[in-house]
């Protein structure tokens, strides 16, 4: 099987990706930014797609010298990332060509990064950071306040790949874990984890850590807004390691603004990169790091793994796994 992977990856990363490739498979490279007739001819040429864009950092979906040759041509577009904001779900539908993601490669990565993200909003650690570069050694701000993740109630927003290991991980921590996803888990898979299901609204209420780990789509466009912000309680804290998107950020930065929110982290904003002014880069209530939560290195064999094995299963005349749920029943 032919597979093209857009955009290209190089040094180390172009490295790995061809020493993990089945030597029964051939893998070609191209950019979207590539001349459109020579990008059309290596699609035409391929039996699979492997997008890299929102793994390694890069912006824009795949573009329409793409979608136009893929007809007829490709059996499937794998992302690297779990989530798939970038890909047209119309267009792969129109091409009767299914879209699967990662299959939860990243999931320990971004697991570890929200409870690293948890831990450093309510030990103030940027804050910290700041004031020891700066040759301050004590005594700290009058009124400073940190908090511990024993005893609280943390909120998961989505029960994935990504937010069953975000469960496993404060499963020894003394915390209580609430949930809500679209689809309920099992009792035996809650007992597990050590959850307890919630409506979405309530989980809001009651949180002292809300953290969202779902894919964006229309119906979860602005998930967190104005209303569900003043649900929350003023010493509560907002994670978000999914998708900018997800949050309404003019209402978030009003209920910090206002005390009604004691802080948040945030790996992905609305805009990425975001513009210099944007309100939330510099707030004191705010930990922002640059939508790097999946990509660790120890993430990237895994990607590799699963999207070769998806491509060797149509080689052998199987169904791909990890589809996404639009696209199953196409």
């Amino acid at each position: 099987m032919r597979i093209l992977m857009i955009p290209r990856i190089e040094g180390d990363l172009l490295e790995m990706g061809r020493a993990l490739l089945p030597p029964e498979h051939t893998l070609v490279l191209a950019d979207p930014t590539d001349d459109a007739s020579e990008l059309a001819a290596k699609v035409r040429e391929s039996d699979a797609i492997v997008w890299v864009a929102t793994a390694v950092g890069a912006k824009g979906g795949i573009p329409a010298a793409v979608w136009d040759a893929v007809p007829g041509h490709v059996k499937l577009i794998h992302t690297l990332s779990a989530g798939y904001d970038e890909i047209d779900l119309d267009r792969a539908r129109a091409a009767n060509v299914p879209v699967s993601t990662n299959g939860g490669a990243n999931a320990i990565s971004v697991a570890e990064h929200t409870v690293m993200a948890m831990l450093a909003v309510y030990r103030r650690l940027p804050e910290l950071i700041d004031m020891t570069r700066a040759g301050r050694w004590r005594p700290l701000p009058k009124g400073t306040r940190y908090y511990e993740l024993a005893g609280k109630t943390i909120g998961i927003v989505g029960m994935g790949n990504i937010g069953r290991e975000v469960a496993k991980r404060l499963r020894g921590w003394s915390a209580d874990l609430i949930y809500f996803d679209v689809f309920r888990r099992s009792p035996a898979e809650e007992s597990d984890l050590g959850l307890t299901y919630l409506p979405l609204e309530d989980v809001f209420r009651r949180a002292d850590i809300v953290t969202l780990h779902t894919p964006l789509l229309p119906e979860t466009d602005g998930l967190v807004n104005a209303a569900r912000l003043a649900l929350m309680k003023p010493t509560a804290i907002l994670v978000n390691a999914a998708r900018g998107g997800l949050v309404d950020e003019l209402a978030l930065k009003a209920a910090l603004d206002e005390g009604r929110l004691l802080g948040a982290a945030l790996d992905t904003l609305s805009q990425e990169p975001p513009p210099v002014d944007h309100p939330l880069l510099n707030h004191p209530r705010v930990l922002v790091t640059p939508h790097v939560a999946g990509p660790t290195w120890d993430s990237w064999p895994r990607r590799f793994g699963n999207a070769y094995a998806n491509v060797s299963r149509l080689a052998r005349g199987e169904k791909p796994l990890w589809v996404v749920p639009e696209l199953v029943n196409r």
